[in-house]
């Protein structure tokens, strides 16, 4: 059994190997794992698995603890190290993904005082990335905006990711305080609409022209798009008439504990193509009433029996 050390600054952390291969944390009476979900991109008509979100599983005497409650019996001045340690476990359990694809990961910018502390963690997790062997080109720093604070320590915050080679994405954009204007100035390689957000505006015309809009100017700036929260068959096929680059919910594919194995969707299959699984039957349902202009290309919902199966559709 394999014994990593996480951190310089984690001294109540452990990470052990297990003999099925996962990695596995230990903080106090809780025992830590990781889980992936993965985040599905149109590709050519297909669906495609280009990233992964790792997530946290806690466990107490082998019960899983809900995530929520486990961070919030996490004494403030911890959870830096919490989130140290989460980032670890996905960094070494990610073999178990396909070596293409982008990893998403939390980072809160107000666990870190100054560029010395930023400095100090990057360090640390390219340090892990290195025994796990990844490029930090493939690490996607997932920031929520609610949690961000002045300007300046964002700005200063989001350049020193940069200079350590990984990329940007703001989360949950849409929930509570979104700012276009920090998103100019942030520039960031994706954001990630909130679920919640989204599936309303789904569900009326105004709210389905507001989102065309917002993919449109995204895409225009570069930045690519993620629907989460993705939980219908509709809401993926207007995820797509939409330009939205990648999708992301129940409806495609649950989070699985390390060590997942995601052969179906991978791209680097023999036959050149992601099998279907049980998603390959899920027949779109109806989209609402009233879709917008830009929709009139997708049949109308009484002739329309589109099937999506993972590396392809099917009509």
């Amino acid at each position: 059994m394999q014994v990593y050390i996480v951190s310089r600054g984690v001294g109540l952390a452990q990470i052990t190997r297990q003999d099925d291969g996962a990695a596995i944390g230990v903080w106090g009476l809780h025992t830590l794992r990781s889980a992936f979900q993965p985040i599905f991109a149109f590709e050519e008509g297909r669906l495609v698995a280009a990233a992964y979100e790792g997530l946290l599983r806690p466990f107490r005497d082998g019960a899983p603890v809900g995530a929520g409650a486990f961070f919030s019996s996490i004494p403030a001045a911890d959870r830096n190290q919490v989130e140290t340690l989460a980032r670890a476990l996905h960094f070494l359990n990610a073999q178990c993904l396909d070596e293409t694809a982008l990893l998403f990961v939390n980072f809160d910018p107000s666990h870190f005082d100054g560029a010395g502390a930023v400095d100090g963690a990057l360090e640390d997790i390219r340090l892990v990335l290195d025994e796990a062997e990844i490029q930090p080109s493939r690490i996607m720093c997932e920031i929520t905006e609610q949690k961000l604070h002045t300007e300046s320590e964002l700005l200063r915050f989001v350049r020193h990711l940069r200079e350590f080679g990984y990329q940007v994405a703001v989360d949950d954009y849409g929930a509570e305080d979104s700012d276009m204007r920090r998103i100019l100035d942030l520039k960031p390689d994706v954001v990630k609409f909130d679920g919640l957000w989204v599936n309303q505006l789904m569900e009326t015309e105004p709210g389905r022209s507001l989102l065309f809009e917002m993919v449109r100017r995204f895409r225009g700036m570069g930045i690519r798009t993620v629907f989460e929260g993705i939980e219908e068959g509709w809401q993926l096929e207007f995820a797509e008439t939409a330009g939205v680059n990648m999708v992301q919910g129940f409806v495609l594919a649950r989070p699985e504990l390390a060590p997942a194995r995601f052969e179906l969707f991978r791209r680097d299959r023999p036959d050149g193509q992601a099998a279907a699984t049980s998603a390959s039957s899920m027949v779109v349902g109806p989209m609402p009433a009233g879709s917008p202009a830009e929709t009139r290309a997708v049949p109308p919902p009484r002739q329309r029996r589109q099937k999506y199966a993972f590396g392809k559709r099917v009509h």
